[in-house]
């Protein structure tokens, strides 16, 4: 059984009203090994959800106001809660990154939507730039009708100066990859003001996607949840 595209925008439609996306999917290759749908049986599609910008910034501060008591991780509850939801009504298997055993969502996410990773090591998009993120992803046990993924353009390829490796003061990014501890000792420290407030200053100094730049109350969210404040 192959699902109508009709179905895709449905859900699309769903998520839009938290702030969410569908960031692409597509059907696992036949003999693939993939992770099992809503009954159990393998799943033979997937669709990834996530965000542009922070747009869910809103959806989430309105949800947190009516827990009670302190969550540990508000934004990854919320975004279960609120995949979970759409992927029961639609008959799906919803997934998170954090999930035991890990997920391959970068593979998927670069499969879905054929990006390609910055020098930062996150994804980049040729609209959103750096601003965006997965948030779930949504297993079905059917194929579904996709369209051809389009080749974008790797805006890396024709960014010369690379800023994003020269405003660390502390240079966390390198050809020889990420030095985590390093990051989170300046982040967490005296020094570290700036990144706390504004976020990391790397990622800030990236030209694309300017306009989805996420505001100081979110980037200062996310710095407290790396760096455990």
């Amino acid at each position: 059984m192959i699902l109508e595209r009709g179905m895709i925008e449905d859900i699309a439609a769903a998520l839009s009203a938290y702030g969410l996306i569908l960031r692409g999917g597509f059907n696992f290759a036949d003999g693939e090994e993939t992770p099992s749908g809503l009954s159990g049986a393998a799943a033979r599609s997937v669709l990834l959800v996530g965000q542009a910008g922070a747009a869910p910034w809103p959806h989430l501060l309105r949800w947190k106001e009516s827990q009670s008591g302190t969550i540990a991780n508000p934004l990854d509850t919320w975004s279960r809660e609120v995949i979970g939801a759409v992927a029961e009504t639609f008959g799906a298997r919803a997934v998170s990154p954090s999930d035991r055993p890990y997920l391959p969502f970068q593979q998927w996410a670069m499969q879905a939507e054929g990006l390609k990773l910055s020098p930062l090591g996150i994804l980049m998009h040729p609209q959103y730039g750096l601003w965006h993120a997965y948030r779930g992803a949504l297993l079905f046990e059917d194929e579904m009708a996709f369209g051809e993924t389009r080749e974008v353009i790797h805006l890396c390829d024709a960014c010369v100066d690379k800023p994003c490796l020269k405003s660390c003061p502390v240079d966390a990014y390198s050809a020889d990859g990420f030095a985590h501890k390093t990051c989170l000792a300046h982040v967490r420290g005296h020094n570290g003001a700036p990144c706390r407030t504004g976020g990391c200053l790397d990622r800030n100094a990236c030209p694309y996607g300017a306009a989805y730049r996420y505001p100081p109350q979110v980037h200062a969210f996310h710095m407290a949840a790396f760096a455990g404040l």
